[in-house]
């Protein structure tokens, strides 16, 4: 039990309530608790009943609340709602686009209890005749239950990758295993995962199942297992996991033709064989003996998806990719100017501790009242109190940006006095997600079209897992970036990674830069920049085209650039 899990079971209790008509004021008071809670710092497990109750926004009721879950990890109020409540129904709340009110109607009017008889009922009409549905609402309804049962079970490669090194710490003590490697897309750092793929080198393959099979957070689906594989999950959450057997002699071979895709694998590379042929022909003692056999340079396992690098390789002129090293600052992030945990100043101090040169801070803009965005007078507060940051950190430096909101119309939500105040911008869009293609497409058009625009901001607003990002037409954002020297985002949180590797080739390829950036709202975030350096890499990004890899002087002298280019154009 922490801090985080008890804000968390406060926002379900919060839900529930508006499921059971609770008294809205009461209602209001719970959501508010968590949106200040989850901006504070309070380790709420240490806090006692008395010291609960003088916490801002937290009176007497919601400081028992807490006091209950910390000391019992439930709260009276929370058992008596699951008592009263199906389990169904508690999932609902999960699925995007519909709230309790929703779901209360679905439930008591449809007797509705779980995802699928909603979908059934869905499929059927029923939920669009229900006063306050409509037909638009029930195809949203089909559509994110559709999307929710597509990605069950699966998981942001952050988290894989914790799974994955707690896995292989729990195997590295199993007797018998000589070498150990994740496979499959795991290697290949995709951004989602459906399962924990490893590679094991051993010599008695039912040994080591029965190994395995014996340790307790082990599970196995004996019916879909085989000889050479062991299939089942991991812990209590289920993590679909599958083992791959080999012999010492060809763990080489193996690891190589279960890490690339089909794809790379199947694409003649000389004399019409492929790399799949090449790697069953005899063994190979390194990977990069494979692909010198085959004339080409060796390819970083997240780059083998059969795209450019095959070409690539074979002409000796892959990119030398971006490091972490070269990575000279953090733009866009969050204080608590809007919604973000920790202060301005604290956010510059953390980021100049891990060794970078700049910070560039972009609260939301004035448009995002949700956020807490900031007006014309807040922003010029937090300029002031950059400028004496600016003086103290130095030569360390905060940028002053905005995260300005891409209105409906693809403008944004400031008038040019004071987007020209800031260093840079980065035009983002948070609302009005419902637009088709065409219309998506040009709202972020016109946005890049405004001279103010340094970086566009996660370019399609996806949330990886949870919302589809909102259609549009990658080509032609590219190639309008490109043309008007705008900068594109890939957005670093896990949840996002966004421009998507798909697109990050041809961005470079059009000459478009791209900015690393971690959306941070606390001081952790800043850890979430090894991510967006995945997505990089995966779409052969280099440092000479990483925005945020320029220096301090270097970037300082790009914004001045596009500061006086807009003056010059006024």
């Amino acid at each position: 039990m922490d801090s985080a899990t008890i804000i968390k079971q406060l926002k379900l209790q919060a839900a529930l309530m508006e499921l059971h008509d609770e008294n809205s004021f009461k209602i209001r008071g719970y959501q508010n608790a968590v949106f200040n809670l989850d901006k504070s710092d309070v380790d709420l497990m240490t806090l006692s009943l008395k010291e609960l109750e003088g916490l801002d926004g937290i009176g007497k009721g919601i400081a028992t609340t807490i006091f209950q879950i910390a000391t019992n990890g439930i709260s009276e109020a929370m058992q008596q709602y699951l008592d009263s409540t199906p389990e169904g129904i508690i999932e609902l709340l999960d699925i995007k686009g519909i709230g309790p009110k929703k779901i209360k109607v679905l439930w008591k009017e449809l007797g509705i209890e779980s995802g699928h008889e909603l979908k059934e009922a869905a499929n059927s009409g029923l939920v669009a005749k229900l006063k306050g549905f409509g037909d638009k609402t029930q195809l949203a309804i089909i559509q994110a239950l559709e999307f929710k049962e597509a990605n069950a079970n699966k998981l942001h490669y952050a988290e894989a990758e914790v799974l994955t090194t707690e896995i292989l710490e729990v195997l590295t003590g199993v007797s018998g295993i000589q070498e150990i490697s994740p496979i499959g897309e795991l290697r290949r750092k995709l951004e989602i995962i459906d399962k924990i793929e490893l590679l094991i080198a051993c010599d008695h393959f039912d040994k080591l199942e029965e190994a395995i099979n014996d340790l307790t957070d082990f599970e196995q689906d004996l019916k879909n297992s085989g000889p050479k594989t062991w299939k089942g999950s991991y812990k209590v959450l289920l993590i679909p996991c599958e083992f791959t057997f080999t012999k010492p002699d060809t763990f080489v071979n193996d690891l190589f033709l279960r890490t690339g895709s089909s794809l790379h694998l199947s694409i003649p590379v000389v004399d019409k064989e492929t790399l799949r042929t090449l790697a069953n022909t005899r063994s190979y003692t390194s990977e990069k003996e494979i692909y010198l056999a085959a004339g080409m340079d060796y390819i970083e396992p997240e780059l083998r998806e059969g795209m450019f690098e095959i070409q690539a390789a074979k002409n000796h002129n892959l990119p030398k990719l971006v490091e972490m090293e070269d990575l000279k600052g953090i733009l866009h992030n969050h204080s608590t100017y809007s919604d973000g945990k920790h202060t301005l100043e604290q956010m510059a101090t953390y980021c100049k501790e891990l060794g970078y040169e700049y910070l560039g801070i972009c609260d939301h803009s004035k448009s995002a009242f949700y956020a807490n965005g900031l007006d014309e007078n807040r922003v010029k507060d937090q300029h002031e109190e950059i400028e004496r940051l600016n003086e103290k950190l130095a030569p360390f430096k905060v940028f002053k940006g905005i995260e300005s909101d891409i209105l409906y119309d693809g403008q944004l939500d400031y008038a040019d006095d004071v987007l020209a105040s800031f260093d840079f911008i980065v035009a983002s869009v948070h609302s009005v997600l419902k637009m088709n293609k065409q219309k998506a497409t040009q709202r972020l058009l016109t946005a890049i079209e405004n001279p103010f625009t340094t970086i566009l901001g996660h370019p399609t607003g996806r949330l990886l897992l949870r919302r589809e990002g909102y259609p549009i037409d990658h080509k032609a954002v590219i190639d309008h970036c490109a043309k008007h020297n705008v900068v594109i985002e890939i957005n670093a949180n896990p949840w996002r990674l966004d421009l998507d590797w798909r697109w990050v080739n041809y961005a470079i390829e059009k000459g478009v830069m791209l900015s690393i950036n971690p959306d941070a709202h606390q001081m952790s975030g800043y850890h979430h920049m090894k991510f967006g350096l995945l997505v990089g890499r995966k779409g052969g990004l280099t440092k000479e085209m990483t925005y945020n890899a320029l220096t301090m002087e270097e970037i300082s002298a790009q914004f001045d650039i596009k500061k006086e280019q807009v003056k010059a154009n006024a």
